[in-house]
């Protein structure tokens, strides 16, 4: 039993910390397909923040699956035939993050809200909503997203000048 505390540790010891370990895949695949789509990598980031805690095999109770908590419809109409593929889903959660980008005009509120509660309903009321939940969702994507345009402004700061 020793022996094999003895080599567990040895193995964890070795691991290096995530710090150092840079970033994850999914991270790698949030800063991709965001570039790519010209969307905020922050905001897509935030909104993974939110939807699953970056669990990519979340999935809700009214059945949105992965990082981006896709629903059926959604990941079939954007491309993520494998919706608890990181790749995939992030790829497809990016684009509609796109189209809602279009749609809304660029207003980070309006496109947040539709990504919670569906693009027709947001399209009609146009931020007149009263529901709570699409409120407090809002503020709490925004919240994250602030913190992470920060920590990146930041990061920035601290590299050295050439």
């Amino acid at each position: 039993m020793t022996r094999i505390l003895t080599i567990f540790s040895v193995f964890l010891l070795s691991m290096p910390a995530h710090s150092q370990t840079g970033p994850s895949f999914a991270e790698r695949c949030v800063e991709h397909y965001a570039r790519h789509y010209n969307v905020p990598p922050e905001l897509i980031a935030a909104l993974i923040d939110i939807e699953s805690g970056w669990n990519p095999r979340a999935v809700s109770a009214m059945g949105a699956m992965g990082l981006m908590q896709l629903m059926p419809s959604t990941a079939r109409r954007f491309g993520a035939a494998q919706p608890f593929d990181i790749e995939q889903n992030v790829a497809a959660g990016t684009r509609y993050v796109t189209t809602l980008m279009w749609e809304f005009h660029g207003d980070l509120r309006l496109v947040t809200a539709a990504y919670y509660a569906g693009d027709r309903w947001v399209g009609e009321a146009q931020l007149n909503y009263r529901n709570p939940d699409v409120i407090s969702y809002v503020r709490a994507v925004r919240r994250r997203y602030v913190a992470r345009r920060l920590q990146q402004s930041n990061s920035l700061k601290e590299v050295p000048a050439r």
